[in-house]
């Protein structure tokens, strides 16, 4: 077996582990924690991990793993928001759940290769990139919710009970604290397990894919 198809094996092989992780995390119930109308998600982690170690294009799989059964939790009715967004737009609801979280794994693999190519300290490098996944993925959904969204009904009716006065009030007012404690929980055990798998690897590149 070539040098090319052993990188090519390790890829899929990883990608596999990552895939279960997020499908896993999901079923037990630690990918996503129902908090009011939205969803506290810790499934950017193996995202961010993923887009780190196997680059951009990992990173916008892995995303749309997460976008695909955040779209299904809208279908089932499983998820009070985009449940009641989907009988309003299919359309928007599949771009809010699936696309933005595509664009969210994309964008934290280019993070983690631009500041790779300013600062030499790896576990920088992965807390930035890391962090980047749980705020690109608030930013991404609930700036589609303001842009698709903002004037129907259901939203509106959110934006009363918080008392929010513009768009950018009702983002903090419904995100909350829940986007404090997943920015947090998201970058620290994506530093810990991205840093220890270059490590692992002897400080491997990011493939570039």
């Amino acid at each position: 077996m070539n040098h090319s198809k052993k990188l090519d094996v390790r890829y899929l092989t990883q990608m596999g582990v990552l895939v279960a992780i997020e499908v896993v995390m999901k079923l037990i119930g630690l990918g996503s924690v129902p908090v009011g109308p939205l969803y506290m998600s810790f499934l950017t982690v193996p995202i961010a991990v993923g887009a780190i170690i196997l680059g951009p294009a990992a990173g916008a799989i892995l995303g749309g793993v997460f976008g695909f059964v955040s779209f299904m939790d809208a279908v089932k009715g499983a998820s009070i928001m985009t449940s009641n967004l989907l009988a309003v737009s299919p359309l928007h609801t599949f771009m809010l759940c699936f696309v933005m979280r595509v664009l969210m794994g994309f964008c934290v693999g280019w993070v983690y290769r631009a500041i790779s190519g300013v600062c030499g300290r790896s576990v920088v490098n992965c807390f930035v990139a890391s962090l980047s996944a749980p705020v690109l993925n608030t930013v991404f959904f609930m700036g589609y919710i303001v842009l698709a969204f903002y004037q129907t009904d259901y939203v509106q009716g959110l934006v009363a009970a918080k008392g929010a006065v513009n768009p950018l009030m009702f983002i903090v007012l419904l995100v909350g604290i829940q986007g404090v404690i997943e920015a947090v929980v998201c970058s620290v055990a994506g530093t810990a397990v991205s840093g220890s798998l270059i490590r692992a690897m002897g400080g491997m590149k990011t493939a570039k894919r």
